[in-house]
């Protein structure tokens, strides 16, 4: 049978209506070439981050314990020129920098060693804008592991970008969150058929280190 005979069996014959009857793929990071991705975890966001911080701050832990490189974005607007679709999509409702809205948690601010670790982005792809591809490439980074908010918009657009560029991409599922529990799990749903290994705070730690 097929790869995607089984998945459309699985759709067929399964009662569950969570991301999991999706989930057919099964697989670990790699510490020695991944990299982690914590994604807009911003006072802007502080009421969609607040929930999901003790999960983010563990898969932070864990990583840096598994010596696996930590990059932290942070989503800011200088001028209009740089506002894309966005400034008419949100009706100017943007994250500019400067104010209190752009800087990172302070718990998460917290975890960040240095200056370089930040990756300042305008749009909702950690790769759009940046020069974070070529970081990757030349560190060897062939994985990306992603968390943090939102799901359906940053976090989902950064592991999507991600996949195309020939990234194998992992996706939290208890340390990324967004506005909504079924735009939450549609993305799960959509990653977990097409783009990316689902994980979770038990399963990363599992993976890296056989708990």
């Amino acid at each position: 049978m097929s790869l995607r005979s089984q998945i459309q069996q699985e759709m067929a014959t399964s009662k569950c209506s969570s991301y999991e009857k999706y989930e057919i793929r099964k697989r670990n990071p790699n510490p020695k070439s991944s990299v982690l991705l914590v994604i807009d975890m911003q006072n802007y966001f502080s009421s969609t981050a607040k929930p999901i911080l003790d999960n983010t701050l563990a898969t932070v832990q864990l990583c840096r314990r598994a010596s696996i490189p930590v990059f932290f974005t942070r989503h800011c607007h200088k001028s209009p020129a740089d506002y894309g679709m966005l400034g008419e999509w949100w009706n100017g409702d943007l994250v500019y920098d400067g104010t209190a809205d752009a800087e990172l948690l302070p718990e998460i601010r917290g975890m960040v060693a240095g200056a370089d670790e930040v990756i300042e982005k305008n749009t909702y792809s950690a790769f759009g804008n940046t020069r974070l591809q070529e970081r990757l490439v030349g560190m060897g980074v062939e994985e990306v592991i992603v968390c943090g908010v939102m799901t359906n918009l940053c976090c989902e657009t950064t592991a999507r970008d991600a996949f195309v560029r020939g990234f194998r991409v992992f996706f939290s599922t208890d340390a990324t969150a967004t506005s909504d529990l079924e735009l939450h799990e549609a993305t799960l749903k959509n990653l977990a058929y097409g783009f990316a290994y689902l994980f979770d705070c038990k399963r990363l730690e599992a993976g890296l280190f056989g708990a």
